[in-house]
């Protein structure tokens, strides 16, 4: 999903964490929370990388700097929390400007965000802490602090920087629902600590108890895309206890103090409690969040955090990424790969966001403020699903059953309480938001490999709702339903006459056809397991639809009129307006449900090769957009599979680095990372609800995975000479593999997978 870019240019990161974590405490903290015979994965984590402008060569290629910026932030927090801390170095609640910049020169403070890593949305039901020192200041431009890398240290579990205009060094650590900041005075001086609401509609309110050292508040959600502005019918909550008695406290907003101890809906609101320190002296801030109530907010900080030390939350959560990174561990000599390949892990598992309390409880699915509780089991949100149906769904799907199906069963849920399956679920509302009906695509990838622990039959109807009932025009214009669903239906396609002018993501005809296409042939698999044999055959059928936009006189899709014109002039390496964030010849190759379907088209295996060697030739290939991220593996359906070979080498090599530059393009909730991370492993799904992935030569020379079962998968490279790089054979435990493919069910038997190159 592209976005709008904050220029930074700096990719001086590949060292930098190395010379500050020595003589840190995180060294420390992080040796104690791994064993003597574990590897200490969490130290190869990058957070910076994405947080400045591509430096990637296909980055450079696009004409639209916007669009070079991977929008992921320094997260602090466990995998897949709720919410995420960052330093802030960006002033917005604006569409498509992350909270963190690496260039940037001021600091604002540290946010608790719900920002959506790697994406074009905004922040929501943030707030964010400030400590300065000296005179009190309530203005943002007059409080932010120069921002330097010198001294600064950044892991998933820990945060340090220094504040050198107020002589304040800042530390934080996160649990799932709550975070705690460290702040240590290196002078002796006053200092207040600022906390305000970030709302994009001067909404919220906040208060302070000087007695009891209590501040709390809440920041109204909004609603994007489809429903822009709207009440989203829940809010950011957040509960604030800070472990020192407050020498003067009081409110703001505007520029203006107040003398109350309470503020509301007022443009920059906020709290102000101020102490006197010495030397050495510090303060500790516990936050709880949530978002259905300051009380459950205070009660997640009481069950995840309490009284706990600094040091313990940051050795906890030290311990759960190491957890979750060993889950696949990777050898190699190369130490800058292991940092590319443990950054990817760790942006691949920041979202879907967990969104309950610890007592179960989350705002209803296009609510209004009503609250349910979970029978059991966690319910999640933010599902970037155009992007990450593609990898980081299946990646999840592979190394953590169990999560998928809680994301599944959260699918189901919103589906049950709004009416309709949503097609792009975020800020826990409809949005419309991009192209496609992938929940469908998500919930029969996960039913095809056995994660069903979740009513499946009211799954299915669901989907089956999406994918043969056009909604009333209010629940349409609400953003249910397949977009231009009607059309679609109509004339086996979308045509050019229907301009779908009810969604944020206009027009794009061909590129909604053929990923309807895909939805229906993934929602007919499930069909025929279940015995609807009416309703499998036609979308069977359906998902042929594919054909009716392929022109053969171009060899490739293209705009389509209702009366079977074809839309002109033709531009194969253009945008156009039918085609979605990208080409007619990068789209040409989405169908990853019918290669040889799509094969038969192009005039043959011979003819598919020669298009496949046309878009590297003229560099039309852009990693840095989910369009064409199947396309370097489709090689294997030709007599050519050792070009998959190279082209995904190449693309491993120079489109993913270890600095603040490093990513080509967004990285969209974890999918540009999630490709990176199968595709060095040797195998990606270019047809995730298939259960099949397509082999290519792994990046490192052993591996060994661990799954959730207690089973391993141990894949190892052996080489008949130094500069081999092709594969000769695939040998799984004892037997050849053919065809280039390998299956979920025998990836996850596990045993030893081992790939022989010559050259």
């Amino acid at each position: 999903m592209r976005k709008k870019v904050h220029q930074t240019t700096s990719a001086r990161l590949g060292n930098i964490f190395w010379y500050c974590i020595v003589g840190q405490l995180f060294s420390i903290l992080c040796c104690a929370a791994v064993s003597a015979q574990q590897q200490n994965l969490v130290k190869y984590v990058q957070p910076f990388s994405g947080t400045s402008a591509s430096t990637t060569p296909a980055s450079q290629h696009i004409e639209d700097k916007t669009e070079r910026l991977a929008n992921t932030i320094p997260a602090v927090a466990p995998p897949f929390a709720m919410t995420q801390w960052t330093p802030q170095t960006q002033l917005t609640e604006v569409k498509c400007l992350a909270p963190y910049y690496y260039n940037n020169k001021k600091i604002y403070g540290f946010r608790a965000s719900h920002w959506i890593s790697g994406s074009c949305t905004q922040d929501y039901g943030s707030f964010t802490i400030m400590p300065i020192s000296g005179k009190l200041k309530i203005n943002a431009l007059s409080y932010a602090a120069d921002y330097t890398h010198n001294g600064e240290v950044a892991t998933p579990s820990y945060y340090k920087v220094n504040l050198p205009n107020y002589n304040l060094n800042v530390e934080l650590s996160a649990t799932l629902r709550s975070g705690v900041m460290k702040i240590t005075a290196l002078k002796t001086d006053s200092v207040y600590i600022l906390i305000t609401p970030n709302s994009d509609k001067n909404k919220g309110s906040i208060k302070v108890n000087k007695a009891s050292g209590e501040i709390s508040g809440e920041n109204p959600v909004h609603r994007i895309y489809q429903g822009t502005g709207q009440p989203a019918g829940f809010s950011g909550y957040f509960y604030i206890s800070i472990k020192k008695q407050f020498a003067i406290s009081g409110v703001f907003a505007e520029d203006k103090i107040y003398e109350t101890q309470s503020i509301s809906n007022k443009k920059d609101l906020g709290v102000y409690v101020g102490f006197k320190l010495e030397k050495g002296e510090t303060i500790l801030i516990y936050s709880g969040t949530s978002f259905t109530s300051i009380a459950s907010a205070k009660l997640n900080l009481a069950k995840e955090i309490n009284d706990s030390s600094f040091e313990k939350v940051v050795s906890a959560t030290t311990a759960d990424w190491q957890k979750s990174l060993s889950q696949v561990s990777v050898s190699d000599k190369d130490e800058k790969r292991k940092r590319i390949f443990y950054t990817a892990m760790y942006h691949a598992q920041q979202h879907p966001r967990l969104f309950n309390d610890v007592d179960g409880g989350y705002p209803v699915f296009s609510g209004n403020y009503q609250r349910a509780v979970m029978d059991k089991g966690n319910y999640y949100d933010d599902f970037s699903m155009w992007d990450i149906y593609r990898a980081q769904l299946p990646l999840v799907e592979l190394l953590k059953p169990d999560l998928a199906n809680a994301f599944a069963k959260s699918l189901v849920l919103k589906g049950k309480q709004g009416g309709w399956l949503p097609i792009f679920p975020c800020w826990n509302s409809y949005t419309a938001a991009m192209i496609g009906d992938h929940s469908t695509a998500f919930l029969a990838s996960a039913y095809n490999k056995g994660i069903r622990d979740y009513n499946v039959n009211d799954a299915y109807q669901l989907m089956r709702q999406n994918a043969f009932i056009m909604p009333d025009s209010t629940k349409y214009l609400d953003g249910k339903g397949r977009r231009g669903i009607n059309s679609y239906l109509r004339y086996g396609f979308i045509p050019m006459d229907d301009g779908i002018p009810d969604a944020f993501h206009k027009k794009e005809q061909v590129s909604r056809t053929l990923e309807y296409a895909y939805d229906d042939y993934a929602l007919s698999t499930i069909a025929k397991d279940l015995n609807h044999t009416e309703d499998y055959l036609a979308l069977k059928k359906r998902s042929e639809n594919y054909k009716n936009v392929f022109d053969p006189a171009v060899a490739m899709v293209r705009g389509k009129f209702a009366n079977g014109n074809w839309y002109s002039p033709f531009n194969a390496d253009r945008r156009e307006p039918y085609i979605t964030e990208g080409t007619p010849r990068q789209y040409t190759f989405y169908v990853p449900h019918d290669m040889p379907g799509l094969t038969k088209l192009m005039g043959g295996p011979k003819q598919l090769e020669n298009q496949l060697d046309s878009i590297f030739i003229k560099k039309e290939y852009w990693h840095g957009n989910e369009p064409g991220h199947q396309i370097p593996f489709l090689y294997n359906y030709t007599a050519s599979p050792w070009k998959t070979q190279i082209q995904v080498s190449k693309i491993l090599n120079d489109e993913y680095s270890d600095g603040p530059g490093g990513l080509s393009g967004n990285d969209d909730a974890g999918q540009m990372s999630a490709w990176y991370v199968f595709a060095a492993l040797g195998f990606y799904p270019v047809d995730p609800v298939s259960g099949n992935y397509q082999i290519t030569k792994p990046q490192f020379s052993k591996v060994d995975v661990n799954f959730n079962s207690g089973k391993h998968l141990k894949i190892s490279v052996v080489k008949a000479a130094e500069k081999a790089q092709f594969i000769t054979k695939i040998m799984l435990n004892g037997k050849l593999l053919k065809n280039h493919q390998i299956s979920h069910k025998q990836l996850t038997n596990g045993g030893n997978l081992i790939f022989y190159l010559g050259r």
